[in-house]
């Protein structure tokens, strides 16, 4: 990515010296099982070959795994974009359209992200903006602070800024409109991108919730759920050092799914019963199938758990 990082740490242990890199993609097809009886298999692999397993009967008949969980590094700005939603999305042949959300993992005093448009701002106002190469005038600037909960709904424009690491759960999909690139040499896509665009969507920072659980050991003395959505939802546990904490699918989940589980801060291990530990520290992911729905967590170190599951 030509707004991206050659240098992944303090997250991960990855230098480049060709092009930069942007993303770091935890959840992709191409990913590849690093522990237990799977090692060596891409999560696509493991998706077409044990589907119910992996995603429970009600995700049996997806297409693709549902949810893409990524880490962003942006040195520059991104481009201006927009993702059509799931009409949109299926007219162009794909399953479904992408609403995403981002978590700030790390934010230098003073960083924003453009979210939204103006209030009053029309469609051939973004268009004559293109045009003339203003569009950043007609954006929503919204501060961001670390550990905050932005959610992105399908037809926003938006884009994100340098001075922030971002841990990004969407809808699994790369369909993506780029409306307005600062004059770097790379396609726009205009046509689709303007009949994407909704002038107003409900995007914006979320206030976490805390979920009470009974017996909880969690700071607080509960989970708290930082987005709650149509396509997936994002929880998030913190735990003092040498703590375990239990989990187990929402209370009022129909059915079993997959769980997502990523560590934002600190170490531990994840337990399943009768099963080996699986170790996890700062950057890392795990995907607990609908078979595994119940698991915990032991901390080496004061820890951050961030937990996505589909919808």
């Amino acid at each position: 990515m030509v707004w991206g990082v050659r240098d992944l740490a303090p997250w991960y242990d990855f230098k480049i010296s060709d092009q930069p890199i942007g993303e770091v993609w935890l959840s992709g097809n191409d990913c590849v099982v690093d522990t237990g009886a799977l090692t060596g298999k891409t999560l696509d692999a493991v998706f077409h070959g044990h589907r119910e397993e992996l995603l429970g009967e009600s995700g049996a008949h997806q297409e693709r795994f549902p949810l893409l969980m990524k880490v962003l590094f942006p040195r520059e700005k991104l481009s201006v974009q927009v993702h059509p939603g799931d009409e949109m999305a299926r007219q162009h042949g794909e399953p479904h359209g992408k609403t995403e959300c981002w978590y700030v993992l790390e934010a230098e005093p003073g960083a924003t992200v453009a979210l939204g448009l103006r209030p009053g701002t029309t469609l051939p106002d973004v268009k004559a903006a293109i045009e003339n190469k203003t569009l950043e005038n007609l954006l929503q600037s919204v501060p961001v602070k670390k550990d905050e909960m932005i959610f992105v709904d399908a037809g926003t424009v938006h884009a994100i800024f340098p001075g922030v690491v971002i841990l990004e759960t969407q809808q699994n999909s790369d369909m993506t409109y780029r409306l307005y690139d600062y004059g770097r040499p790379r396609e726009l896509h205009l046509k689709d991108g303007l009949q994407a665009i909704r002038l107003q969507t409900d995007a914006g920072p979320v206030a976490p919730k805390i979920e009470r659980i009974s017996g909880s050991q969690s700071i607080a003395g509960g989970r708290e759920i930082l987005v709650q959505s149509k396509y997936f939802r994002v929880d998030r546990t913190r735990l003092a050092e040498a703590k375990t904490e239990n989990f187990s699918l929402p209370a009022g989940k129909k059915s079993k799914t997959v769980q997502l589980v990523f560590v934002g801060a600190g170490a531990g291990q994840l337990n399943f019963e009768g099963q080996a530990a699986i170790s996890l520290r700062r950057g890392e992911l795990a995907v607990v199938p609908a078979c595994n729905p119940d698991w915990s967590f032991t901390s080496s170190a004061p820890t951050e758990i961030l937990r996505a599951i589909p919808e």
